[in-house]
C-alpha cells in the first residue's frame, strides 16, 4: 500500500464526511491506481473514515436545513454518488415530515411574493415548477399548494 497516499486520503476523509467515489477519485487524481484506490479504501472504511450511511445522513440533513432541496433530489444525487438505494432510503427516512411540509410552504410563500401571474391556474404551476425544480415530490406539493 502506498502511505503516501493512504495519508493523504486519510487526512481527506477525517476533515470532513467523505464517500466512497469521492475518496477513489481523489485518489486516482493524485496519481494512485485503481488496485492501490481499492486498497486504501477497504482500509479507510475498515478504520471508520469512511462510512456511507454517515455520509448519506449527513449530506440528508446539510442538504436539506441549509439549501432547502426536497427529498427527489437529494436521493438523486446521493445516487449520483454511488450511494446505495438502502441508505439513501435510511437518510431520507430521518427528515421529519412535518418539519419538510413547513420548509416546502414556508419556501412557496416565499417564492408567492415575487411571483407575477394573471390567474390562478398560473399562479400554482409556476409554485409547482418552482418546487418540483427543488426537488419536492409532486404529492407534498399539491398537499402544501391548496393550503396557500
Amino acid at each position: 500500500m502506498n502511505d503516501k497516499l493512504l495519508n493523504k486520503a486519510a487526512t481527506y476523509a477525517s476533515k470532513c464526511e467523505h464517500c466512497e467515489s469521492e475518496v477513489r477519485e481523489k485518489l486516482l487524481t493524485w496519481g494512485g491506481t485503481s488496485e492501490e484506490a481499492d486498497e486504501i479504501i477497504t482500509y479507510l472504511i475498515e478504520e471508520r473514515y469512511i462510512d456511507n450511511q454517515r455520509y448519506a445522513n449527513s449530506y440528508t440533513k446539510d442538504k436539506f436545513r441549509f439549501n432547502h432541496w426536497g427529498k427527489y433530489k437529494i436521493g438523486m444525487m446521493l445516487r449520483s454518488k454511488d450511494i446505495g438505494n438502502e441508505e439513501i432510503e435510511m437518510a431520507l427516512g430521518l427528515i421529519d415530515e412535518e418539519e419538510y411540509l413547513e420548509k416546502l410552504q414556508q419556501m412557496l410563500k416565499e417564492k408567492l411574493r415575487s411571483l407575477k401571474y394573471s390567474s390562478e391556474y398560473e399562479k400554482k404551476g409556476k409554485l409547482f415548477k418552482f418546487a418540483q425544480s427543488r426537488g419536492f415530490e409532486s404529492s407534498a406539493i399539491s398537499k402544501v399548494i391548496d393550503t396557500i
